[in-house]
């Protein structure tokens, strides 16, 4: 019986790839299944049979655990370079960009808003 063990829905390209890497080179029998043509299937990685599932699961909780802390220190050290971006220093690199989608989200709300009251909320 096959075994979802790992859904690839919103994982990073690099990430997916260290745990299809991660599984083949423990030897542990898996395959994958696309998201399809219109994104409406599922992609994850699948076991073939249960035997394996406890120690693709540890093999699997190791490695998020070694990925979040390596993503943690990668972000603290930016923090601490300055390299962070900020709602100013997006500001300052793209002025007109920044104000154009200011301008469109202040739209949306207006327009929202003023439905509201046209239709006697």
């Amino acid at each position: 019986m096959t075994i979802l063990l790992f859904s690839l829905r919103g994982v990073p390209e690099d990430e997916a790839d260290e745990v299809r890497e991660l599984l083949a080179e423990q030897n542990i029998d898996f395959y994958e299944t696309s998201a399809g043509n219109w994104g409406m299937s599922m992609p994850a990685l699948w076991l073939r049979n249960d035997v394996e599932l406890e120690k693709a699961r540890d093999l699997l909780n190791a490695y998020q655990q070694q990925r979040f802390l390596t993503s943690r220190e990668n972000y603290l050290q930016s923090k601490k370079a300055g390299q962070q971006s900020t709602l100013l220093k997006t500001f300052i690199e793209k002025p007109l960009l920044f104000c154009a989608y200011l301008f469109a989200m202040l739209l949306v709300v207006y327009v929202s808003v003023k439905l509201l009251f046209e239709i006697g909320l």
